[in-house]
């Protein structure tokens, strides 16, 4: 029995481009580090995973993924969410690994406590098994468990959450779903940025991520950012 955790992350340089209004670009690959080093210190913390394999073709990338003791794994050809997650799964399967826990790079507030509320009795079934964490506006898919690894087809995209629950009911599998707040958090614009700035308060998470927006000046930009600057 062995789980193994996948963080697909294509590179760094001109990351979270829905940023570009507010950041520049080297804030917002220097933000975008901070939060992959978010979600690593979170599966390095987690007794639920055993494995870490971030999926990757940028040096910059692998290097911060190997001082958390992540492998890295090369994107497929042709590169893509989908195409490096389910390059992941195969290998994975063929390994003889039991589960496999997708999580993207962009969720900073992931904690150990909420990977084993997703892994905890996870992949004990003789049945193909899947369970998905959404985004908060139930859109996105922004955590995936799947056991054995090779037992889903995904299809990550807009809307993805409810095409990956459709999925898995034709192909036999009854989904489990778990709304989490901190992985259901997912970074993409400035309003998505306050909403962070919020909850981290709220919960008095002192993440690498909030560190950076605090001495970077990000937060005092969202507070003098013109109102229409905020629509994503």
């Amino acid at each position: 029995m062995s789980t193994v955790a996948v963080i697909p992350i294509k590179q760094l340089e001109n990351a979270k481009q829905r940023l570009s209004g507010l950041l520049s670009a080297e804030e917002r690959g220097a933000l975008f580090s901070c939060m992959v080093e978010d979600v690593l210190t979170a599966v390095e913390a987690s007794t639920q995973i055993d494995r870490v394999v971030v999926v990757t073709n940028d040096d910059a990338v692998a290097e911060l993924a190997r001082s958390y003791g992540a492998d890295i794994m090369a994107e497929p050809t042709p590169p893509g969410l989908i195409e490096s997650v389910t390059a992941a799964g195969a290998a994975l399967a063929a390994e003889g690994v039991n589960t496999m826990v997708f999580l993207p790079g962009d969720v900073p507030l992931t904690t150990p406590e909420e990977l084993e509320v997703v892994l905890e009795g996870f992949g004990l079934s003789d049945e193909n098994e899947f369970l998905i964490v959404p985004a908060t506006d139930l859109g996105g898919s922004n955590c995936v468990a799947v056991s054995p690894p090779d037992c889903m087809e995904f299809g990550f995209g807009v809307d993805s959450f409810r095409r990956h629950i459709g999925i898995a009911k034709n192909l036999g599998i009854d989904p489990g779903v778990a709304k989490l707040p901190g992985i259901g958090l997912d970074i993409d614009t400035p309003d998505d940025l306050k909403e962070l700035i919020e909850a981290a308060e709220r919960e008095q998470h002192n993440c690498h991520t909030m560190r950076y927006m605090v001495s970077s000046g990000i937060i005092s930009k969202l507070n003098t950012m013109e109102p229409e600057q905020g629509v994503g």
